[in-house]
């Protein structure tokens, strides 16, 4: 059997794309950090004199794929056999057999492989938490019956959250983290997700990045 797109799934059934999870505002911030970065750089390259130019293209070396890493790169991507976890400077392939959990503290974690691995697509935000808790409790007290049989505890008026929409009383990240769990815990036992997790750097992140260090370094020590 294939998908619509006609490709055959390893086991025989439909395959289904990833499930894409990333920060939007992260993504945003980074492509008005890189619009400015790139008109202030070009500026001091046209019409900067002496060593200005090469000081400026050397920075542009350090913050162009350092900026692109860690707002535009991170993402989630999950699907019936693994979770791939892009982080800025590597990126995590987690078959779901050797996915062990994942919490969501200060930050978003990963346990596989017996290792802990941050996940920067999915940032927590304390004010995003204090605000569900508040809708939560908003709903509680303008349902005082939620919880009873036939009727949604912390909705009002007993209305439950369809599938797949966002909850209002309850944060992105964790949100991000329960439809991970779920996932692990449906797919873990199937043959193609079995494995070893797998990482692997962004050297094309790395390379630059520290060539432009060097570069900047002797240009300022030289200067």
């Amino acid at each position: 059997m294939t998908d619509p797109a006609g490709k055959a799934a390893p086991s025989g059934g439909p395959e289904y794309a990833d499930r894409v999870f990333r920060s939007v505002p992260g993504a945003v911030s980074g492509v008005l950090l890189l619009a400015i970065s790139a008109w202030l750089i070009t500026d001091a390259v046209v019409y900067g004199t002496g060593r200005t130019p090469w000081t400026a293209l050397a920075v542009a070396f350090v913050l162009a794929p350092l900026v692109t890493a860690y707002t535009l790169r991170p993402v989630v991507r999950a699907n019936e056999e693994r979770l791939l976890v892009r982080n800025p400077l590597r990126t995590v392939r987690a078959p779901w057999a050797a996915v062990e959990g994942l919490r969501s503290g200060y930050s978003v974690e990963l346990l596989a492989g017996g290792r802990t691995y941050q996940v920067w697509a999915v940032p927590v935000s304390l004010r995003q938490r204090k605000r569900a808790a508040r809708t939560a409790a908003r709903a509680a007290a303008e349902d005082p019956y939620a919880g009873r049989v036939g009727r949604a505890p912390g909705r009002p008026g007993g209305r439950a959250v369809l599938p797949g929409a966002p909850d209002p009383a309850r944060a992105w990240s964790e949100q991000v983290v329960d439809i991970l769990r779920e996932t692990a815990e449906r797919n873990r036992t199937r043959p193609e997700a079995a494995g070893e997790v797998a990482v692997a750097w962004c050297w094309w992140v790395i390379a630059p990045a520290a060539a432009g260090l060097v570069a900047l370094a002797v240009l300022l020590a030289t200067g």
